[in-house]
């Protein structure tokens, strides 16, 4: 049975309630960032139950060394991991001696927290009766930021219920902090010095051999009674905390609130001999602003993004509750501000998967923020790979690769293969084509080339040599195979001849064909520079052309479809909905042996090609294949309800669209796969909001023009989104029997809508 516990509501994530059992789930579910920073919802008093402790920085990792048993030539030598970094959020209680600990508290009432989307902040509030009998009411607000994206923000209230108590308030800054994943628990940080002045308090700190420099920081003021409290705190420290009590007598209802600032600055973006007085003026910053200054731009802020990227839905609650959810957490993540950044699987909300770039970000991510955001923030993401192709190279070198074949990572934070399963590291290479068709992608939606002659070309040259390298010709066959690959359904491994591995493969050699082509014809200055840089022949790209025209794909004539593989046909075709439900999930449940030999499909992996090349198969092919792969998919990924829900959409099926959806939306809020605790799934999240964009509201490029063919399920009334599309903004709404569109700007603008051609003129709302 999946969680219920999150209430429904359009613009907040709810809990009522204390239970201890739901802690870890709840700091996932509530987690806050600004994507330069994020945090998991920990609560800020001391808790000595059950937690998982996280606070994160973009860009800052360690290398733990890779821990396998048996050593494979050609393994990353580390995992790179998210660190887990010092804690700022820390404010301990203590009332009449007695510590505040919701573990140990008689009773526990009145708890409730609350993420607010729309507005971009969290808050939590309890009344509890402590073992010495004081009954204690605290309301704590949090947010990170967006103003100033170093710095967050805490008013933590107390208030002692049912007598006069001395009250105690120790704001800390703690560096003493471990990962929960770390493979030989390593230390990751170095602290080199603690030091409070007045009302801050500083710890600076260096991670072990990547060296990045950081002063993690805090000022904390104390009112009484909406007054700052004019007195002296008591600074405590020790080799790795720092921080500062503030001691009141308060009375029977009187309201005591501990004001903190806290956050970051890295050697990222300072002078690491820089790092304390760069956070002396953030604090400064914040102090002339003020906690309340703050709070009403974080709302200013958030609105901007949601006048974007809002997906409005009438009628169906959880549904509208799931995409924000989805929308509001990949905008935490990532802004698009640094392309030095990327967004990781986890986000901020966890640890697992350790690496920052998968890639999800090319097959998932780039459409969401193509559509919300601008080309900018997409260029970022793509340049983000270029600036990693000289590792990619590497990565294939290692491999036993040469001349200048690029192998994309699977787990990366520098470009540097850092993912260390054999049967993904080795293996699942199809990752080399999302980056390719990432390319493409970019330049079907924003109709802007110049990527392609200034980086992307150089991408795509190591990418088609990579897969040239990697077939080989099998007389057998009279075609060229591909070997011992997995394909995205990581459910087997070591396979040959997947065949969405190998139409990728085909694809991408045949594409940057046709970028030479274009580009020697189009911009020969970069042709030149491009073709001296890459040293690549007429003879090497006449082996590309001769390969992709005879690449063995395998097919089962009896079900008139693309065999996953060579051999899965050979395997128990026993269907999902025949397994019975104590069998599932069953990457829990089942040994790994079982699983490989089963039929069972993690998710989309011949249904990922149809979805990338769509426009390359009819209707009834898709029918044909999505009927024989769908009944087989477990869809225990993240990944792969989403792909599902537009390609039944596609088919009409708004019936299985809308399951589909609902599952995608509510992944996390649902813990559908019951693994919410150790983090949110970020990544996918953006296929969520392809759900309904492109499922849902059938939008595609087409011809060059902007396509839609909407259709609405049934549950819901209506539905609006709008899309940046070449610095044009349409605004979609779809109702039963009914579809309106309108475009700001100073042009006109040519839609298809269900295939017919519709003008679209500036301040005008059109019926289609």
């Amino acid at each position: 049975m999946n969680q219920d516990y999150i209430k429904a509501d359009p613009w907040s994530i709810i809990e009522e309630g204390f239970d201890k059992e739901r802690v870890k789930s709840s700091e996932s579910l509530f987690s806050i960032g600004n994507g330069a920073m994020g945090q998991r919802a920990n609560f800020e008093e001391t808790y000595t139950g059950e937690t998982f402790q996280g606070s994160y920085i973009a860009g800052v990792y360690y290398p733990d060394k890779t821990r396998v048993g048996w050593w494979k030539n050609g393994y990353p030598e580390y995992f790179a991991k998210v660190l887990n970094a010092p804690n700022w959020i820390g404010i301990d209680i203590s009332i009449d001696g007695e510590p505040l600990d919701l573990n140990t508290c008689r009773e526990v009432k009145d708890f409730a927290r609350q993420l607010n989307m729309k507005e971009g902040w969290y808050q939590r509030s309890f009344v509890a009766t402590m073992p010495n009998g004081i009954e204690v009411s605290v309301v704590s607000t949090r947010f990170l930021s967006l103003h100033l994206d170093e710095l967050g923000a805490i008013k933590y209230e107390v208030q002692v219920l049912n007598r006069e108590a001395e009250i105690t308030a120790f704001a800390y800054l703690d560096s003493g902090i471990k990962n929960m994943d770390s493979n030989w628990d390593d230390q990751f940080w170095n602290t080199t010095r603690v030091h409070s002045e007045g009302n801050r308090a500083f710890i600076e700190s260096h991670t072990l051999k990547t060296n990045f420099a950081t002063c993690t920081f805090m000022e904390a003021t104390l009112y009484r009674d909406g007054n700052a409290y004019e007195t002296e705190p008591v600074h405590k420290k020790d080799e790795l905390a720092v921080g500062m009590s503030f001691v009141v007598e308060a009375k029977k209802g009187e309201k005591i609130a501990l004001q903190k600032y806290g956050g970051y600055t890295v050697s990222r973006n300072h002078n690491s001999s820089e790092l304390r007085n760069a956070a002396n003026s953030t604090l400064d910053k914040a102090s002339e602003i003020g906690f309340d200054g703050l709070f009403e731009q974080q709302k200013k802020d958030w609105a901007s993004i949601w006048e974007m990227s809002d997906i409005e839905i009438e009628g169906d609650i959880k549904a509208q509750q799931g995409i924000r959810f989805n929308i509001f957490q990949l905008n935490q993540t990532y802004l698009g501000k640094d392309s030095r950044l990327n967004i990781g699987p986890k986000g901020f909300t966890g640890e697992k998967y350790g690496g920052s770039t998968y890639w999800d970000t090319e097959a998932y991510c780039l459409p969401f923020y193509m559509a919300t955001k601008n080309q900018e923030v997409a260029w970022s993401l793509l340049e983000y790979r270029y600036n990693h192709l000289e590792k990619a190279i590497e990565n294939a070198e290692k491999l036993g690769f040469k001349d200048g074949a690029a192998l994309y990572p699977m787990v990366t934070m520098n470009g540097e293969e850092c993912h260390n399963e054999w049967e993904i590291t080795f293996e699942e290479i199809h990752r080399n084509g999302a980056i390719a068709f990432a390319i493409y992608n970019y330049h079907r939606y924003t109709n802007d080339y110049s990527y392609v002659p200034k980086m992307g070309l150089e991408v795509l040259i190591g990418i088609a040599r990579f897969w040239q390298q990697r077939f080989n010709y099998s007389e057998d066959k009279q075609s060229y195979v591909m070997l011992g690959v997995t394909g995205p359904n990581e459910y087997e491994n070591n396979i040959n001849n997947n065949w969405y591995t190998n139409y990728l493969a085909k694809w991408c050699i045949e594409y940057t064909s046709e970028q030479l082509g274009k580009v020697e014809k189009e911009y020969p200055e970069d042709y030149a520079r491009i073709i001296s840089k890459t040293q690549l022949t007429v003879a090497e790209t006449n082996a590309w052309d001769k390969l992709a025209s005879n690449i063995y794909f395998p097919f089962s004539e009896k079900y008139d479809v693309y065999l996953q593989q060579d051999g899965f046909l050979d395997k128990e075709m026993i269907r999902v909905k025949d397994l019975a439900k104590s069998e599932r999930p069953i990457n829990q449940k089942w040994s790994w042996d079982r699983i490989l030999r089963s039929p069972y499909i993690k998710q989309a992996d011949v249904l990922q090609g149809f979805y990338f090349f769509e426009d390359h198969f009819s209707q009834g092919q898709l029918e044909k294949h999505f009927d024989f792969y769908e009944p087989f998919t477990v869809h225990e990924s993240s990944l792969s309800p989403c792909v599902h829900s537009i390609q039944a959409a596609k088919l009409g099926r708004m019936e299985q669209a809308y399951t589909f959806y609902l599952r995608t939306s509510r992944l996390d809020l649902d813990d559908y796969n019951k693994e919410v605790e150790e983090g949110l799934h970020i990544t996918s999240m953006a296929g969520t909001w392809m759900s309904i964009v492109e499922g849902f509201g059938g939008m595609r490029v087409k011809d060059n023009q902007l396509s839609f063919e909407p259709q609405i399920p049934e549950q819901w009334q209506s539905y609006a989104f709008k899309v940046n599309f070449r610095g044009q903004i349409i605004t979609i709404k779809v109702e039963k029997g009914t579809s309106s569109f309108s475009v700001t700007g100073d042009t006109d603008l040519d839609v298809l809508v269900n295939g017919k051609t519709v003008t679209l003129t500036p301040g005008k709302v059109v019926q289609a």
